[in-house]
Formats: C-alpha cells, sequence, structure tokens
C-alpha cells in the first residue's frame, strides 16, 4: 500500500494586550523555544475548540476565537528524528479571559508577555518560522470572519463511540 501524505494541522492563538502578545516558552527536541499558545488538532474536535483548549492547557487563560488572521503552511526537519514534517497552520486572534490556577501543559516553562520587537529580536528562539508573519499579519490588520470556517456534524459523531472504545481498551489493561 502506497504511504499516504498527511500535514500535521495545527492551531495557534494570537492575544494582544497593550502592545504585548501572550506567549510561551517551552522546552522542546531542539531546546528551549518561544511560541504563540498552539497545538495539534484532536480527534473530534473543531479547530476553534482545538485553539481554546491549547490555550487554556498552555497558558491556563481562557480564550475566546474571534476572527481568522491566516492559513500557512511550513516544514520542518526534526532534528531528532531527521523526518520531514509540513505543517498546516490556523492562526486565531481573539479575547483573553480568566486566568486560572492549574498546571500547565507538560514542557512548558513559563508564560510571558511580549512586544513585537522583542520577538523580532529573538527569531533563532521560536518555535516556528510563522510566529513573527503571524503576529505582523494581525497588526496590519488581517482578519477573516470564523463562519469561513464549519465542521460538519460527522466530526462529532464519532466522539462517543470512540471514546467508549478507548475507555474498554484502558480498562482491559
Amino acid at each position: 500500500m502506497p504511504s499516504i501524505w498527511k500535514p500535521s494541522v495545527t492551531v495557534a492563538a494570537i492575544i494582544e494586550r497593550d502592545g504585548l502578545f501572550l506567549l510561551i516558552e517551552e522546552e522542546t527536541s531542539d531546546g528551549i523555544r518561544l511560541n504563540q499558545p498552539a497545538g495539534h488538532l484532536d480527534p473530534f474536535e473543531s479547530l476553534e475548540q482545538a485553539v481554546v483548549r491549547e490555550t487554556l492547557e498552555e497558558t491556563a487563560h481562557d480564550f475566546t476565537p474571534t476572527a481568522l488572521v491566516g492559513v500557512y503552511m511550513s516544514s520542518y526537519r526534526s532534528a531528532r528524528t531527521g523526518l520531514d514534517v509540513t505543517y498546516l497552520r490556523f492562526t486565531f486572534c481573539g479575547d483573553v479571559g480568566a486566568v486560572h490556577d492549574q498546571p500547565l501543559d507538560h514542557g512548558i516553562l513559563r508564560v510571558l508577555w511580549m512586544g513585537r520587537d522583542e520577538m523580532a529580536a529573538c527569531q533563532e528562539r521560536h518555535r516556528s518560522p510563522l510566529m513573527l508573519r503571524c503576529v505582523d499579519e494581525y497588526i496590519a490588520g488581517r482578519r477573516a470572519p470564523l463562519d469561513l470556517l464549519h465542521t460538519h456534524a460527522s466530526v462529532f459523531d464519532a466522539a462517543p463511540a470512540a471514546r467508549a472504545q478507548q475507555a474498554l481498551k484502558m480498562n482491559s489493561k
């Protein structure tokens, strides 16, 4: 059977307050890096649900997406595995909400606020080569309405059955 190429779908949140942007500092296989709150799309969730979940997990902040800043594609060669990965990144902007008293995702060292120029001065520490471009496009006013995105109900329909099957597997171990 031939292999099927699939990009890795990720989401990212641009959160701005008083000219500063909410970032995370995280431990990666390539060392300590900076990024927007970001992560992978999980099964049974919409892109909007994914960015809300990832922001909460990585920063302990509530996030309400209000617009899509852009859709970006980049390629990365893992230093650890030597494999090429293509990322398809959906970047949202929105409103930051309450901060919760909860642990941050594994590998997240801290949450910080940085200005655009500070971010530009340390590009060698960026986890994604798209980080600054997304911020620049946000600053330039690039926005697409969220109703541009549609998640068909079939994405959610499989969720209960799949979760039940996964729970059975976990209980049988």
